[in-house]
């Protein structure tokens, strides 16, 4: 039989099932601090699981990742630092599985990732009216939920889910706070716990985006000598030097590579006025869409750095003042990072194109700006199709802001996209390619 319809309502149960994972708080130390509540990402798993039961999903994994994965240079630095300070780090972050039928081939296999951590604060969850207001509303708690509800209509209409056709969900923690899901998305797709068709369920306003990018973390920093403010001459003004270079950087990074996003951003030296700082950093923030364009972005900002104190030496050579500064600019500067070697997706699949468009899903612009989740893991996976969807804009929604919100309609749409998805995949699966 086959599966139409322009939405799925959510049940009573399932608005029921939003508002208890709003409930409760699932930000983690790296949003709340050591010092924080350990989150509540388990209750909030087992929740899910089991509104998911009478479906047919069964658990398959439910385990914090091992403590390898917060090895390697891909890990950044605020997660090692974080994992160092907070107790049970990766205990009170664990990652579940859900899978509706029997394992099988992952040709044959649609996997699903919902993040049901959340950055900090937000207001009292509640439902007015047909809007959802709290945190996780939009991101993801709501995209989670309105999936379990799409998938409930595909195995109402579809016989073949859980039978001829597997479909897995990914609930993870570690999405949030820098984390990269280096330890959440990231162990699950190591574990095999993948698709032919993987849609990752972030709010892309009802379209397609089949492109994330990644980031790298960049530190500028000055280790010179401090000095009195009446002898300004006598060490290194980390002040200034560490000016001209974000000023250098902010006119001549930006659109070097296209398709990069440059963030000259916390710029630090001290805050007393009768001395000279000798020291401080300067932290860049470097999205990519492509891992090829993530290492020329890297290539370019040695370059740029490289004249941005060429041009200090030059300009304040002569200067009294910063005479000491410019002769040493060089030994004292140094550039190290706190992020880097992510891989980014930018997926292509005519196959899967056409089944997600005979779905009724409409693709994002080609020019659409991609943001970076955790579907960057899947990046360069042998055939299998990568892709974010969702309900909802992470900008008119609030997400990560206060007054974040979603849409009983929106949230019904999207549902109505995974019940045609879904029904899709079960049919093309059978036809040849």
């Amino acid at each position: 039989m086959t599966v139409e319809p322009s939405t799925v309502p959510l049940l009573p149960d399932e608005r029921a099932l939003l508002l208890r994972l709003m409930e409760l708080p699932t930000a983690g130390p790296l949003e709340v601090g050591a010092a924080g509540p350990p989150p509540r990402i388990a209750a909030a798993q087992r929740a899910y699981a089991k509104a998911a039961s009478p479906l047919g999903f069964a658990v398959v994994h439910h385990a914090e990742a091992h403590p390898s994965a917060l090895a390697g240079p891909h890990v950044p630095l605020a997660v090692r630092e974080a994992a160092a300070t907070s107790p049970g780090f990766l205990a009170c972050q664990p990652n579940m599985v859900l899978r509706l039928g029997p394992e099988l081939p992952r040709e044959r296999t649609v996997m699903f990732n919902a993040h049901l951590d959340t950055v900090a604060g937000g207001e009292p969850p509640r439902l007015v009216g047909d809007r959802f207001h709290g945190r996780g509303a939009i991101d993801a708690k709501g995209p989670a939920v309105a999936l379990l509800a799409g998938v409930r209509a595909a195995v109402e209409a579809t016989g073949a889910l859980g039978t001829d056709i597997g479909v897995l969900i990914q609930l993870v923690a570690g999405e949030e706070g820098g984390a990269m899901g280096v330890f959440g998305t990231r162990d699950l797709v190591e574990r095999g716990f993948t698709g032919r068709l993987n849609i990752f369920c972030e709010p892309t306003a009802g379209r397609l985006l089949p492109r994330s990018t990644a980031a790298m973390t960049a530190r500028v920093s000055v280790h010179g000598q401090d000095t009195i403010d009446d002898r300004p001459g006598g060490g290194h003004n980390a002040t200034v030097l560490l000016g001209h270079v974000a000023a250098h950087l902010a006119r001549r990074l930006p659109g070097l590579v296209p398709g990069t996003r440059v963030c000259v951003a916390g710029l630090h030296t001290g805050d007393l006025h009768n001395r000279v700082y000798g020291t401080g950093r300067l932290l860049l923030n470097l999205a990519y869409p492509t891992t090829a364009a993530g290492a020329a972005l890297e290539e370019a900002l040695r370059g740029e750095l490289d004249a941005a104190l060429d041009r200090f030496v030059a300009d304040f050579a002569e200067l009294p003042d910063f005479a000491r500064t410019a002769a040493d600019a060089r030994a004292v500067v140094t550039l190290d990072w706190l992020k880097r070697g992510l891989p980014a997706l930018d997926a292509h699949d005519p196959w899967a194109e056409r089944l997600l468009a005979e779905a009724g899903i409409p693709p994002a612009a080609p020019d659409e700006p991609a943001f970076t989740c955790d579907a960057i893991w899947l990046a360069g996976a042998d055939d299998a199709y990568t892709a974010v969807y969702g309900p909802g804009d992470l900008d008119a929604n609030q997400a990560h802001a206060e007054g974040e919100f979603a849409d009983v309609a929106d949230l019904e749409t999207y549902a109505g996209g995974i019940a045609r998805l879904l029904d899709r995949f079960a049919r093309a699966t059978k036809e040849p390619r």
